[in-house]
């Protein structure tokens, strides 16, 4: 069996979910469809998920389905950006970012007004970033520029971004996996983004 996967009964095992919970979260659109992977085995047909994936995805809805419905989950795990405008004022009334961040973010961007979705991603992982006391201001601009330069030469196909820093030069890139990374010795990684991740965490915050 591919190391990636992992089988339909070890699931179930491992993450002490029930059958019935697995194909409901399915059919409410938690669980991609295509990540159900139908595979020949000596046994027969037997059903694989890959594995890191559905793991991550289990535990997320597991921690926040008291809270959250099943309904609200599916929009939060759904690919599709929500397409509703926030004014600058009303994303920081939520806590989506501080009122500090979002000035900064402002006038990096040379204007205030509403919000679309995709915008408002790119605030949310400024101010992650910025919180975190990983980077500095200028790098964290330089980190707002690649990312909507990808977003515009390539669309919103980026997954992760990764932020180093050699011999003291801060760097950035945006990337799509699969892919394999090799860093040098004196390149440090400061930190790397899930854009995906953190497009469930706004998400979640908007509703």
């Amino acid at each position: 069996m591919n190391e990636e996967l992992i089988s339909k009964k070890e699931l179930l095992e491992k993450t002490s979910i029930s059958y019935g919970q697995l194909y409901r979260w399915k059919r409410k659109g938690l669980i991609p469809e295509d990540w159900f992977i139908r595979k020949s085995t000596y046994t027969g047909q037997e059903t694989f998920f890959p594995r890191s994936q559905v793991l991550s995805r289990i535990d997320r809805i597991k921690n926040m389905k008291d809270d959250v419905s099943l309904d609200d989950l599916a929009d939060v795990f759904a690919p599709k950006q929500s397409t509703g405008k926030q004014t600058p004022d009303s994303i920081v009334e939520r806590g989506i970012v501080s009122a500090d961040v979002m000035a900064l973010f402002i006038e990096a961007r040379g204007d205030d007004k509403d919000l679309e979705f995709g915008e408002m991603l790119s605030l949310y992982i400024f101010g992650t970033v910025l919180s975190s006391g990983d980077v500095n201001l200028s790098e964290a601009k330089q980190m707002l520029d690649v990312y909507h330069t990808s977003a515009i030469k390539h669309g919103d196909t980026a997954s992760e971004m990764y932020l180093t820093r050699k011999l003291g030069t801060f760097s950035c890139f945006a990337l799509s996996p699969p892919v394999k990374i090799c860093f040098d010795k004196d390149t440090k990684l400061v930190r790397r983004i899930d854009i995906n991740a953190a497009m469930e965490e706004l998400k979640l915050k908007i509703v």
